[in-house]
């Protein structure tokens, strides 16, 4: 299936990204994806860049710490501090680089990411808030909409081998 929703706002002045992503596969599947280290590994990254967890810890005030590892063998650390869940539905962390022992470099962003499933299309709604203004922009310039662009890409081609 082509014809699957994908926008990808981004919004300066509201210092918010918005993602609204349809995949061809069932809730627990996509929800997996998003909240189990040894899946996130296997897309959350643009390639030739990979994901490697080095803590995950999915709980209400737990983390995920994690590189961004090159073609080269280069880390760049990203900490994921898990703020709400609600299971199969819902969940927020605050999202911010960090050192290789998971010291947040803050400024960070809030995300906050929705699931619904129908018909065996499963929707996640996103919401990055970014505490500041030039983070943001830093981000969009090191090309953050194309890179989540190509992850979000790779989650839905694995998904459809599921």
């Amino acid at each position: 299936m082509n014809n699957l929703l994908f926008d990808f706002i981004v919004d300066i002045e509201k210092k918010t990204v918005f993602v609204n992503r349809e995949f061809d596969a069932e809730l627990p599947l996509v929800w997996d994806a998003f909240t189990k280290k040894e899946i996130l590994d296997q897309w959350w990254a643009p390639k030739p860049w990979e994901s490697r967890t080095k803590i995950m810890d999915f709980k209400v005030g737990g983390k995920r710490l994690y590189a961004m590892v090159g073609p080269e063998g280069q880390e760049h650390y990203s900490v994921q501090e898990y703020t709400s869940i609600t299971p199969k539905t819902n969940f927020k962390y605050l999202n911010a680089f960090a050192d290789k022992d998971g010291n947040p470099n803050l400024p960070g962003s809030d995300w906050d990411l929705s699931f619904s499933e129908k018909d065996g299309i499963t929707t996640v709604n996103i919401t990055i808030f970014n505490e500041s203004r030039e983070r943001m922009e830093q981000q969009i310039e090191m090309g953050f909409q194309g890179g989540f662009t190509m992850t979000l890409n790779y989650l839905a081609e694995m998904l459809a081998k599921s």
